[in-house]
């Protein structure tokens, strides 16, 4: 099993790693960092792509592996460069207290920053290099239940970005805090719903040969949402420009998964 799948994995560490050297050159051109999001979410449909097209496994699998996965990533990837570019010069604050911390070394250390993200690509495609190995000549039922979640992940986020995009734009909402449609039952259900393609993505693995071995993907993120860059990051941002509003708002609405809200 590890022996068939090494060749296409070794070959998308190669892969990833160019594409984020290319894309921290341009970062150091146009002095923004914020592309390396756009780049991750896209490497995703290379190495999704890279598997089905090496892997030996059942082809409608491949297919579905891959077609899962690169929908994911070039609807993610799209949204992130209008928010990216949308903003450009100005850098998104994250990377903007980095640059500053690092000082007339930033753009070096930037170069390793972007391969760190690649790297990461690389451990979190494990689901879709299991799957496009796996030759059982049929489509388990643990499969298509991982392509009905992911369906659910893919529809809630895309309706949550979408209401929140349709929240900012109106002038009169400037500087509160959506709390319209899935927002008016969790704080980030963007997150949420994110998080729920990437369970699809363990569960499908999960019919493969050692897909079990996935299950740190979703566990991962769900680190990275509560731990690293995403609910911590955001709600500190949201309290420090919306103050005694978005308190209100912890307080009665779920941080993560949707529910109805407390009174």
């Amino acid at each position: 099993m590890w022996s068939a799948v090494l060749p296409s994995l070794a070959l998308g560490a190669v892969l990833v790693l160019a594409v984020m050297a290319v894309v921290w050159v341009l970062a150091v051109r146009i002095r923004n960092a914020g592309i390396v999001d756009i780049a991750w979410s896209l490497n995703f449909s290379l190495l999704a792509l890279l598997y089905a097209t090496l892997g030996s496994g059942f082809l409608p699998r491949r297919l579905l592996i891959a077609a899962m996965t690169v929908l994911w990533s070039l609807r993610l990837g799209g949204y992130l460069y209008q928010r990216v570019m949308g903003h450009h010069p100005v850098e998104d604050g994250r990377y903007q207290r980095l640059r500053d911390e690092w000082g007339a070394r930033a753009d070096a250390r930037f170069l390793w920053f972007f391969e760190l993200q690649g790297l990461l690509n690389l451990v979190l495609s494990l689901p879709a290099l299991l799957a496009s190995a796996n030759a059982t000549p049929r489509i388990h039922v643990l499969e298509w239940l991982a392509a009905a979640l992911w369906a659910v992940g893919i529809l809630g986020e895309a309706t949550a970005d979408r209401q929140l995009d349709r929240f900012r734009r109106q002038d009169a909402n400037r500087g509160r805090t959506c709390q319209a449609g899935l927002w008016r039952y969790s704080r980030h259900p963007n997150y949420f719903f994110e998080w729920l393609v990437w369970l699809s993505f363990f569960l499908l693995a999960a019919a493969s040969p050692w897909g079990w071995a996935s299950v740190y993907c979703p566990l991962l993120m769900l680190y990275f949402l509560f731990r690293v860059t995403g609910i911590p990051a955001t709600e500190a941002q949201a309290l420090k420009s919306r103050g005694r509003e978005y308190r209100e708002y912890q307080r009665t609405t779920s941080a993560f998964v949707p529910c109805f809200r407390r009174s």
